[in-house]
């Protein structure tokens, strides 16, 4: 039930959605008897638009998602690599065949690159269909696809087809992972999303170690900058409220451990290394 109230809420509230409900609604105001606050709700709505197309809102709540866990420092050894569902388009992959990657293919690509350095570590890719109005393949066929074919041992590669949200991820890729004490997991997933999927993963009793990848904002005075393209300075507030949404929800509904969760020291989340200055990968992904 909780997937599905998400996925119509969030429909709902998402910001072009919300601006243009807001403008119909000034509109349909404005042709009755108030026109004063018909007008006023579509200059809001106008105003509302400007600020999301053409300042740097969306990336200063990127950033601060981005920023909450840096990554770390790699340990010697790696028990497991658990990837996170959402860098396959599962739409295109149902209507067109194939694997096809989206903007957040670095969950993937970044797992390889690991795979490749800890050569005895498991991969876990946790990702079934999410859809809601129409039936779509899960993530997991495009993964095989590729992880396969980029060389990884199928007997390495563990694909849980079930997980359709992140409390689902941690849940289902702890029961795969069956982790014992002392052993090292990486979780990788999207820098923004990575502190609601590490405060599921806490709740599930999974310890994981944080891998943030797919950053989508530049670091320092960059950040105050917003795209020339108005379509992605939208779409950095799209996902940031979604984000923001999500871990209230979850918190919420006690899916998560921490309202907003933070690094913890037996997590390695406070190890920091500047972004992309891991040690280079070694080794074969077999």
């Amino acid at each position: 039930m909780f997937f599905y109230v998400a996925k119509i809420v969030w429909f709902l509230v998402q910001p072009l959605v919300a601006i243009l409900v807001l403008m119909a609604l000034g509109l349909v105001i404005a042709g009755l008897r108030w026109k004063r606050l018909g007008f006023a709700l579509m200059g809001l709505a106008f105003a509302s638009l400007a600020v999301v197309s053409l300042s740097p809102l969306g990336l200063l709540m990127m950033a601060a998602l981005e920023d909450r866990f840096p990554r770390p420092e790699l340990p010697k050894a790696v028990a497991g690599i658990v990837v996170l569902g959402g860098a396959f388009d599962t739409r295109i992959a149902r209507t067109r065949g194939g694997a096809e990657f989206n903007e957040a293919a670095d969950r993937a690509t970044e797992a390889l690159i690991l795979a490749r350095r800890y050569p005895a570590a498991k991969v876990i890719f946790s990702g079934g269909d999410a859809s809601v109005l129409a039936e779509d393949v899960p993530e997991t066929l495009s993964a095989k696809a590729f992880f396969l074919g980029a060389g990884l041992s199928p007997d390495r590669l563990v694909l849980d087809d079930k997980a359709r949200d992140t409390y689902e991820n941690a849940v289902y890729a702890k029961e795969l992972a069956d982790p014992r004490p002392g052993e090292t997991w990486l979780l990788i997933t999207s820098a923004f999303h990575m502190a609601r999927a590490v405060g599921c993963f806490r709740k599930a009793g999974f310890a994981v170690l944080p891998y943030p990848v797919d950053y989508r904002t530049p670091g320092g005075s960059e950040v105050w900058r917003p795209s020339t393209a108005s379509v992605r300075n939208v779409e950095k507030v799209h996902f940031a409220i979604r984000e923001y949404l999500g871990l209230l929800a979850y918190w919420l509904q006690g899916r998560t451990d921490a309202l907003f969760p933070a690094p913890r020291a037996d997590t390695g989340g406070s190890a920091a290394i500047r972004r992309g200055s891991a040690a280079p990968a070694s080794g074969t992904a077999g």
